[in-house]
C-alpha cells in the first residue's frame, strides 16, 4: 500500500519541461479543469438532466391532473350532498309541520274524548244518584207501608170481634165468587 501512495506522490514532482504530466499549480489548472468538467457534464448530463426534469414535470402534471379529478369528484359529491341535505331539510320540515298538525289533532281528539268521558261519568253519577234516591224512597215507602199495615192490623185486631170478623170473611168470599163468575 505504501508503494501506491508513493507513486501518487511522485507524480506531483515530475518535471514540466517537454513531457506530459500533471501541473500542480492550483491557480493555473483549476479554471481549465473546471471548464472541462462542466463542459463534459453539460454535454453528457444534459440528456439525463432533461430526462429527470421531464419525469418530474410529468409527475407534477399527473399529480395536478389527479388533483383536478379528485376536486371534480369532490365537487360532484358536495353537490349531491347538498341536494340530499335540501331534500332531508324539506322532509324534516314536512315531518315537523305534519307532526305539529298531528299533535294538534291528537290534542283535540284527547280533549273531545276526555269531555265525552266526563259527560258519561256525569250521566252515570246522575243515574246512580237517581237510583239511590229511588231506592231510598222505595225503602221509606216500604217502611211506611209496613208500619201502616202493622198499625192497621193492630187496630183491626183490637177492634175486631168474632161477629165482625165473620162478616168480613163472608163479604170477601162473596166478592171472590163474583169475580170467579165473571172470569168464567
Amino acid at each position: 500500500m505504501k508503494n501506491i501512495t508513493d507513486s501518487f506522490l511522485s507524480l506531483g514532482h515530475w518535471p514540466s519541461a517537454g513531457s506530459f504530466g500533471f501541473n500542480t499549480d492550483i491557480l493555473a489548472t483549476n479554471p481549465i479543469n473546471l471548464s472541462i468538467v462542466i463542459g463534459v457534464l453539460i454535454f453528457f448530463g444534459k440528456g439525463v438532466l432533461t430526462d429527470l426534469l421531464d419525469n418530474r414535470k410529468q409527475r407534477i402534471l399527473n399529480t395536478i391532473r389527479n388533483s383536478e379529478e379528485l376536486r371534480g369528484e369532490a365537487v360532484e359529491q358536495l353537490e349531491k350532498a347538498l341536494v340530499r341535505l335540501r331534500k332531508v331539510k324539506t322532509e324534516a320540515d314536512q315531518f315537523r309541520v305534519n307532526g305539529y298538525s298531528e299533535i294538534e289533532q291528537e290534542k283535540l281528539n284527547l280533549i273531545n274524548s276526555t269531555s265525552k268521558t266526563l259527560e258519561q261519568l256525569e250521566n252515570y253519577k246522575n243515574e246512580t244518584i237517581r237510583f239511590e234516591e229511588q231506592r231510598a224512597i222505595n225503602q221509606v215507602r216500604q217502611r211506611v207501608f209496613q208500619q201502616a199495615l202493622q198499625g192497621a192490623l193492630g187496630t183491626l185486631n183490637s177492634s175486631l170481634n168474632n161477629d165482625l170478623h165473620l162478616r168480613i170473611i163472608s163479604a170477601n168470599i162473596g166478592m171472590f165468587g163474583e169475580i170467579k163468575e165473571l172470569t168464567d
